[in-house]
């Protein structure tokens, strides 16, 4: 493990943001592009760091909604119970976040190892491209996010125990168990984004401090945090416009499509 130059930290950053919220997975492409490229790879604790730029965005982009989500929690804080819908939504929030906290402790090691090797990412590309596109097909009906229950947050909050295997995606899964519940496409993408902040505010916390502390605060870490902060911008806003008209199969394609190029290459290079 090394720091990355500025150019592949600029690089990396461009793709964490493009990948975090559309359904293709930003690990495997954090993952899989240093060993494409013949970089050394930057490890888990850099690829971390750069969620602080998608962490901003996402908060940013939806500040009205968090606004209601902090108020909702306050309220339930004090009351110790639910009393209206804002204090529903910040509960909704937390439950979906206890399944991927929990399985983030448990299996914490094996996200930084065995996960992380090209052959499981790839095949988990194909995997959930097939699943994404069978389900988005699959699926008619069209419940706004207004008729979420407690299923639906613990439904969607253990999908995102999947995203610690890289080329799952966790907008990939979410989206994908939103849509298997009957949600629209549009508001599928919203509560992705919306549960997957908590996750990646305490991965942030719990990580960052160690690439700090590995590198300091050096010029390819801002130069990749800012460039995922810029993207990510433009994936939340392309995507919520992309699949309220066309849904996601463009997104399962792309999937099966890099898994298999990934394959070919494992075997071109006799890495199996």
């Amino acid at each position: 493990m090394q720091e990355p130059t500025v150019l592949q930290a600029l690089v990396l950053g461009i793709l964490q943001g493009l990948t975090e919220f559309l359904p293709v997975s930003s690990s495997a492409h954090l993952a899989l592009t240093p060993w494409v490229m013949g970089w050394l790879p930057a490890g888990l604790a850099f690829d971390l760091a750069l969620h602080v730029g998608t962490l901003l965005t996402l908060a940013w982009y939806f500040r009205a909604e968090w606004r209601t989500l902090v108020l909702g929690g306050v309220t339930l804080l004090r009351e110790r119970r639910v009393v209206d819908e804002a204090s529903r939504r910040a509960a909704f929030i937390i439950v979906a976040s206890i399944p991927a906290g929990i399985a983030g402790v448990l299996l914490d090691d094996y996200a930084e190892t065995v996960f992380r090797a090209p052959v499981i990412t790839a095949t988990a590309l194909i995997v959930m491209g097939v699943v994404l596109w069978a389900v988005d097909r699959g699926v008619t009906a069209q419940r706004d996010r207004a008729s979420m229950t407690w299923r639906d947050a613990l439904a969607i909050g253990c999908a995102q125990v999947l995203a610690l295997v890289p080329g799952v995606s966790r907008s990939g899964s979410t989206i994908t168990a939103g849509r298997a519940l009957g949600f629209d496409r549009s508001a599928a993408a919203v509560l992705s984004f919306l549960m997957s902040m908590p996750i990646i505010a305490a991965a942030v916390v719990l990580k960052v401090p160690t690439a700090v502390r590995e590198t300091g605060i050096t010029l390819p870490l801002v130069v990749g945090v800012l460039s995922a902060a810029l993207s990510s911008w433009a994936a939340i806003a392309f995507l919520l416009r992309y699949v309220s008209q066309r849904g996601y199969a463009l997104f399962a394609v792309y999937r099966v499509a890099l898994g298999v190029v990934i394959l070919t290459l494992l075997g071109t290079r006799g890495a199996w």
